[in-house]
């Protein structure tokens, strides 16, 4: 198994859920990480917390030239980078019939946009050096759709699709997407349709506590130089979906 203890790491979404429980579960593999999200004030308390391994900037992913620059600010802080978790994701759930153009659009931005912006801001370097792992999080909705879920579940299918393509595109590169079933976090605390908040509450009667996945995203990252972990998917035990 490959230690964690000389890798430099991104993390998006940081602030909360998967990403927070996967910042705190790398650094104590020993892992440099630097974080990025929108609240700054969780990110800074996260990093004052977890001590010098952990830096921090905000993070817009739907804006390329601030993800950009939020990768130069990890090399100028650790020297180089050897990770991207793509994590930031939004899931605002509705029926198609309710026309929530606004909640669509946000959705393609941030779990597209924001995850091609981050292999755009690593790609380069990855390449330059031969060597690299880029690991994005989409969900079981990239393998299923459920009602109120057409977009998310499409945003979701597209993270898995081009998480593929780069691994049939770059030999050198490892590449993994991680989707997580029913997790309890704040994904879906944007819902402005009460029914369906109601029934995401419903669901997360069964689930997952954002640990489990944090601890499959070590399990792939720690894995040998030759081996690439391309998929994996968690659920809750049991889970209808």
């Amino acid at each position: 198994m490959t230690k964690l203890n000389d890798k430099i790491i991104l993390i998006t979404g940081a602030s909360s859920g998967i990403g927070e429980a996967t910042v705190r579960e790398l650094a104590a593999a020993g892992a440099k990480l630097f974080i990025g999200a929108r609240r700054s004030e969780r990110l800074q308390a996260l990093a004052n917390e977890l001590g010098d391994q952990v830096g921090w900037r905000r993070l817009d992913v739907t804006d390329d030239s601030d993800f950009a620059a939020f990768a130069d600010a990890a090399e100028a802080r650790f020297g180089r980078i050897d990770v991207l978790v793509n994590n930031a994701g939004i899931m605002p759930l509705s029926p198609l019939a309710a026309l929530k153009r606004d909640e669509w659009t946000r959705m393609i931005d941030v779990n597209i946009h924001g995850v091609l912006n981050g292999i755009a801001a690593v790609l380069p370097r990855f390449m330059a050096r031969g060597a690299g792992h880029i690991v994005n999080v989409a969900s079981v909705g990239a393998h299923i759709v459920v009602p109120t879920g057409a977009v998310y579940c499409a945003t979701k299918y597209a993270v898995w699709a081009i998480t593929e393509g780069l691994r049939q595109e770059q030999d050198d590169i490892r590449a993994t997407i991680v989707s997580p079933g029913v997790t309890d976090t704040e994904l879906g605390s944007d819902i402005t349709d009460p029914e369906v908040a109601g029934a995401l509450e419903e669901w997360r009667k069964k689930s997952l506590t954002p640990d489990a996945i944090a601890r499959a995203i070590r399990y792939a990252l720690e894995q040998p130089a030759g081996v690439d972990v391309n998929e994996i998917v968690v659920r809750p035990t049991a889970a209808d979906m």
